[in-house]
């Protein structure tokens, strides 16, 4: 069985540089949304409805960008989120998401790339905010590639879902890695002591990932799982 416990020196090991383990990455854990799911457009038309609803603050246009370079709890910060209205928002959120999806759909090359994935012998997992039965509706053919879902995570509660998905893939710390589009997917694994990836085509924007020196920084879809299972990079 895996160890899933990092102590704060291994941590802050992980933290201080890039981490490249010497072998392929036996379990990839991607999250859903921006990662996977192209669902940002949805949320900007969807986030002033939701704030209206639950009594927040409504987002501009002109807060987008600085809202892209913000982490989660100074976006909740911003927008004045009472931490206690968290679950029902996000109930509400996975509410709307099942209604609307129709309107979201991958991301040009996710399917090819899990089953590169896949086929090189890499386990998958997916944590997420979201329900399972809304990724699995939003994976379609794909999801049935994942070995492992652990969701509904709430918004500071990913390295829990981690270490219980590495307890069920039962790997090694140094053959993970957590591959996500926000600060707090980059924080989530440096928390649990795995590699963290960041995609450049998600919620935050890549300066704001790149400034916290996640292991891969990922500018196009096929870069996956050339960083994963080792392919040799194009020429």
């Amino acid at each position: 069985m895996a160890s899933v416990s990092a102590s704060p020196a291994d941590r802050m090991r992980r933290s201080a540089r890039h981490f490249h383990s010497p072998m392929p990455y036996a379990l990839a854990i991607f999250d859903l949304d921006g990662t996977l799911a192209d669902s940002f457009p949805w949320f900007l038309r969807t986030i002033n409805d939701v704030a209206d609803r639950f009594g927040f603050r409504r987002v501009a246009d002109e807060d987008i960008e600085g809202l892209r370079h913000a982490s989660s709890r100074e976006i909740l910060s911003r927008l004045e989120v009472p931490l206690w209205k968290l679950p029902a928002i996000a109930r509400h959120a996975r509410r709307l998401k099942a209604e609307a999806a129709s309107e979201i759909s991958l991301f040009a090359g996710v399917e090819a790339m899990l089953r590169t994935l896949a086929g090189n012998g890499v386990q998958l997992a997916l944590v997420t905010s979201d329900s399972e039965a809304n990724a699995r509706e939003k994976l379609g053919e794909a999801a049935a590639l994942f070995a492992h879902f652990d969701c509904s995570a709430s918004i500071f509660g990913k390295p829990a879902k981690f270490r219980r998905v590495i307890r069920r893939a039962s790997v090694e710390l140094d053959r993970v890695i957590a591959i996500g589009d926000e600060v707090r997917d980059i924080e989530a694994a440096r928390a649990v002591g795995i590699a963290c990836g960041a995609v450049s085509w998600g919620y935050a924007a890549p300066a704001a990932l790149r400034a916290l020196a996640p292991d891969h920084m990922f500018a196009q879809m096929e870069d996956i799982a050339e960083v994963v299972c080792r392919i040799p990079q194009r020429a």
